[in-house]
């Protein structure tokens, strides 16, 4: 259908067509871009001949180790030179890249080490013990581990597996890449943070992550030669899929092993860092920090993980910080919305300017269809008041999950993912997260979106972050209950953060109970509401 009427000696061939794939980026950088600084942490510097070099070793020490084409590897690494160097090591020798949250329990470290079948394990030592604990505690074959010291952060090599730098050393620098064959293939293996059941394996394929590495940058307006602090996780969504973006623009990597805010401003005021992306919590860090440095340019910004709060953009703007709300999720390979500005709402207040760059938006140009969508996967008016859940299709969207056929017919139902988002749309087209659909509370009948309670509440003086959840209720089923976590030095108690929600919101909606406490929080900074529901059944 639509092909010319002769179309014989139009066939596909080498020439004409290449396996899409992120690895390209890393090889033509090599050359266009040899020179160029790639990496920097601490003291170490990598020009992208250099870093090329080390990936190549990386895959040729791979393959000498038994690891062949399909096997998974995996690793236990913070935002170190070492957590790059797999992105593009890994899949180069033709293996698929499994990295693994280093915050998570050993139980469930094992568990992912045994459903993907991990042939090696790369481990930074200060999380050595617990990947060792995790194999003993495997039900299949231990894995080869390599242990990674981190120098620049004091953290000496424990000693008893073999060392990264030495593995690296048995590799071959002219070794030849394992290129895909077809783009469908597995490039990565990434496991949702499972906080109801064992995490779900979610599996990448090269054309969804070269699509994303170059969609992005229109998004972004990314130029040549940007400076990115890599904050997102490595671990999480491939870090968004930046660390294989960065090679098509010749930038420049600061690696940032612990996320605090003295670290972001030392790297911004240092390093001259532009970009970097992070959940809400990192904006909060910023704009609570005691001491700040100070920077002359505007340092770009994408916010993704749970909806920020509009109180909190409406500070960070005005550190010199432009932020960009994105959306996506693990099985979209990190964002695939961006809220687009439009120059006409700089003439609006500064509190609807906020509450608009909070709104999900529209789908990133490398997407085919994301939309909200009712029960029966029926286009939802776009009033800003209809709810539905948002429904996405596209290229980066994931190949299934891993070992789980009926999880993965359950999310394609329809021909969309499903994200269980829910949510309204504008009537221009621009989508605002309501609430996770396990996370609304029905409160009387009434549905109470955690998501605006939140936002009211981090209009408090005294609040520096807060979650809202469903507490069971005798009489009304649901009421909501607030966890509140103060500024340092502030005050306040439950009557004052309560009669502070009533002056702004409808009275179902106002929480019944505050309990102040720390938040708890996954290692990319979503507050895991799941322990919060706990705790409320018991207030």
């Amino acid at each position: 259908m639509g092909w010319m009427k002769n179309e014989i000696g139009l066939d596909k061939c080498a020439a004409n067509h290449v396996p899409l794939t992120p690895l390209s980026h890393l090889k033509r950088a090599a050359t266009v871009f040899s020179d160029k600084t790639a990496l920097i942490y601490g003291d170490i510097r990598l020009s992208y001949s250099d870093y090329h070099t080390r990936v190549t070793r990386l895959a040729s020490a791979l393959v000498k180790a038994g690891v062949k084409p399909g096997d998974v590897v995996a690793t236990l690494l913070p935002n170190i030179p070492a957590q790059s160097e797999a992105a593009f090591g890994v899949p180069a020798c033709g293996a698929v890249l499994n990295t693994i949250n280093i915050r998570l329990d050993v139980d469930t470290i094992a568990y992912i080490l045994d459903h993907g079948e991990a042939s090696v394990v790369i481990c930074d030592s200060q999380f050595l013990p617990q990947c060792m604990d995790a194999i003993d505690v495997m039900d299949g074959p231990a894995p080869l581990v390599i242990e990674v010291p981190d120098t620049v952060a004091g953290i000496k090599g424990i000693g008893e597996q073999q060392d990264y730098e030495d593995f690296l050393a048995t590799g071959d620098s002219d070794f030849n890449w394992i290129m895909p064959t077809d783009e469908w293939e597995s490039l990565a293996l990434n496991y949702t943070s499972g906080t109801t059941g064992r995490p779900k394996g979610v599996v990448y394929h090269h054309r969804g992550a070269y699509l994303m590495t170059m969609g992005t940058p229109i998004s972004w307006q990314l130029p040549l030669f940007p400076i990115y602090l890599q904050i997102v996780p490595l671990f999480h969504c491939n870090g968004w899929n930046h660390t294989w973006m960065m090679p098509t623009l010749g930038g420049t990597v600061v690696c940032c092993r612990d996320i605090t805010s003295a670290a972001i401003y030392d790297a911004i005021a240092d390093h001259g860092v532009t970009h970097f992306g992070g959940a809400p919590i990192v904006l909060n860090l910023l704009v609570n920090a005691t001491t700040r440095r100070d920077f002359d340019h505007t340092v770009e910004v994408f916010t993704a993980g749970a909806p920020p709060a509009p109180a909190t953009l409406a500070k960070i703007g005005k550190l010199g910080f432009n932020v960009t709300q994105v959306y996506g999720l693990t099985e979209t390979y990190g964002h695939v919305t961006e809220c687009i500005w439009n120059a006409d709402w700089n003439t609006l207040p500064g509190d609807d300017q906020s509450a608009i760059k909070a709104q999900q938006g529209v789908a990133m140009p490398m997407m085919d269809d994301i939309t909200v969508m009712d029960e029966y996967m029926a286009q939802i008016s776009k009033d800003g008041t209809a709810q539905g859940e948002i429904m996405i299709r596209g290229n980066a969207v994931m190949k299934g999950y891993y070992k789980n056929p009926e999880a993965t017919q359950k999310a394609f139902a329809g021909s969309y993912f499903h994200s269980e988002d829910i949510a309204v749309q504008h009537p221009n087209g621009y989508m605002q997260i309501s609430d996770r659909a396990k996370d609304i509370i029905i409160s009387g009948g009434e549905n109470v979106s955690s998501v605006e309670v939140e936002a009211v509440l981090m209009n408090h003086p005294a609040v520096n972050l807060c979650a809202v959840v469903a507490k069971p209720d005798e009489t009304w089923g649901e009421v909501p209950c607030a966890f509140v976590e103060l500024k340092d030095g502030a005050t306040a108690d439950e009557a004052a953060i309560i009669a502070f929600a009533r002056d702004h919101l409808a009275g179902f909606k106002t929480p019944k109970h505050v309990v102040f406490q720390d938040l708890p929080k996954t290692s990319t900074g979503k507050i895991q509401k799941f322990e919060l529901r706990n705790v409320a059944k018991s207030v």
